[in-house]
C-alpha cells in the first residue's frame, strides 16, 4: 500500500507542473498608443485584441488602418479601460496617471512605448511587443523581413543632396527624429541640420526659399489645398523646388511602415534623376 506521504506528493504533481508551465498569452490586449496599435496588429492574433485607440482606423494617422477595421476603439479614460478587463495594456510613457494607477492596483501588465526615432528603436520595440503578446517568433520574423527589404534600398539614392521635410503651417522636422533617420538611410541630408534647427521648428516661406533645399519632402495629403496651413506649401516661392511625397501615416510612428517610407523615397529619388 502507498504511504500517505507518497500519495500527498503524487496529488501535488499537477500543481507543480502547472506552476512550471509557460505564462499564458494575454487574451484581452488594449492599446492606448497609436504606434502600439500598429505593432499589436502586426504581432498579435486578432482574437487577442480587445481595443485600439480611436485613431487606429484613420488612414491619415495609422499605416495599419485597414487591418484595424472592425476592432473596438477606446478613448483611454480610466472607466473605458477598466470596463474592457484587459490583461495587457500598451501605452505611452505620458499616459493618464489615473488610468495607470488603476491598472497597477489591479496588477495589469503595462508596456509603455517611447516614440521610435530610428530603425534600431523600431526593432527593439518589435521584440518587446512580440514578447509581451506571446509571439516572440513573429517579432523575429518581422525584423528579418524588414532587414531584407531595407538591404535592397540603396544608401546613396539621395547622393548627399539636401531635403527638407516641410509640413503644413511651415513646420520643419529636424534631427534626432524618425524622418531624419529615413533621410540618412537613403542618402539625403536634412536641411534642419544645416540650419541648426531642433526636432520641430517653424520655418517661414522666405527662410525656406533662401535655404533652397534640393528637395521638399511633403505629406501626400498636403498636395491638396484644404486650408491656410496647406496653402502655404503651394506658394510661388516654393514652386521651383522638386518634391518627394510620403503619406503622413508612414512617418507618424515607427514600425513596418518605416520600410515602406524608405523604399518609396529611394524610388522617387531614382525617378527624379
Amino acid at each position: 500500500m502507498m504511504s500517505r506521504s507518497f500519495l500527498a506528493l503524487f496529488a501535488s504533481l499537477p500543481l507543480l507542473l502547472t506552476a512550471a508551465a509557460p505564462v499564458a498569452r494575454p487574451q484581452r490586449i488594449v492599446s492606448l498608443n497609436l504606434c502600439a496599435d500598429q505593432y499589436v496588429l502586426a504581432l498579435a492574433d486578432r482574437a487577442q485584441i480587445v481595443a485600439l485607440t480611436r485613431f487606429a482606423t484613420d488612414p491619415q494617422m495609422s499605416a495599419a488602418a485597414a487591418q484595424a477595421r472592425g476592432i473596438r476603439s477606446t478613448r483611454g479614460s480610466a472607466e473605458d479601460v477598466l470596463a474592457l478587463r484587459p490583461d495587457l495594456v500598451l501605452a505611452s510613457p505620458w499616459q493618464d496617471q489615473l488610468v495607470m494607477t488603476h491598472l497597477k492596483a489591479r496588477g495589469v501588465p503595462v508596456v509603455a512605448l517611447e516614440p521610435a526615432a530610428d530603425r534600431a528603436a523600431i526593432e527593439t520595440q518589435v521584440e518587446q511587443v512580440a514578447r509581451a503578446v506571446g509571439h516572440p517568433a513573429r517579432g523575429a520574423a518581422l525584423i528579418g523581413a524588414m532587414d531584407r527589404a531595407l538591404a535592397r534600398v540603396p544608401r546613396d539614392a539621395g547622393r548627399g543632396r539636401t531635403a527638407a521635410y516641410y509640413q503644413r503651417r511651415g513646420f520643419l522636422t529636424g534631427t534626432g527624429t524618425l524622418v531624419d533617420d529615413l533621410m540618412q538611410r537613403v542618402g539625403l541630408r536634412n536641411l534642419a541640420t544645416r540650419l541648426g534647427k531642433p526636432a520641430l521648428a517653424r520655418v517661414g516661406l522666405e527662410e525656406m526659399a533662401l535655404a533652397r533645399p534640393d528637395y521638399l519632402i511633403v505629406e501626400t495629403d498636403a498636395e491638396r489645398v484644404a486650408d491656410q496651413g496647406t496653402e502655404m506649401l503651394h506658394h510661388p516661392l516654393l514652386a521651383g523646388i522638386p518634391r518627394l511625397r510620403l503619406p503622413q501615416a508612414w512617418t507618424v510612428c515607427g514600425g513596418p511602415a518605416y520600410v515602406k517610407a524608405a523604399v518609396s523615397l529611394a524610388g522617387q529619388l531614382r525617378a527624379a534623376r
